[in-house]
């Protein structure tokens, strides 16, 4: 930008400085948002693919709850969302946010159920004429 178009800006009254109270994070909280979203993508990896506890509906719930919580997490360290910025009404949003995931988490799993068990079939197809 050059030092014309800076001092028309400031000459407006528009600052572009970023200076409206709202929190940008700092590198700790990056840093922290980062090491917790390698963190739970790593975990849900190493469940799937060494099969350590052997039960793969545990292992799905698991997956699917490190999921959840790492939207939260994104929300919170990169999107800055508490309950003080915007008067509260980034607060409604996550729990808006949170609200949706659960409805579209539990309504996978029950469509998932109902074609698995309505689709499979339940006869010996070799007698069939």
């Amino acid at each position: 930008m050059s030092s014309e178009a800076h001092a028309h800006g400031n000459a407006h009254g528009h600052d572009h400085a970023h200076g409206d109270g709202h929190s940008h994070g700092s590198m700790k909280s990056y840093l922290i948002g980062f090491f917790l979203s390698v963190v739970l993508t790593a975990i849900p990896f190493w469940l799937v693919m060494t099969g350590k506890l052997g039960n793969p509906q545990l292992t799905g719930f698991i997956v699917m709850g490190l999921a959840a919580v790492q939207i939260v997490v994104h929300m919170v360290y990169f999107l800055h969302m508490n309950p003080r910025s915007e008067g509260g009404w980034n607060m409604l949003a996550l729990i808006f946010t949170v609200v949706i995931v659960v409805i579209a988490l539990s309504g996978s799993l029950w469509v998932m159920h109902h074609l698995h068990a309505n689709m499979m079939p339940t006869h010996d197809m070799s007698k069939m004429p």
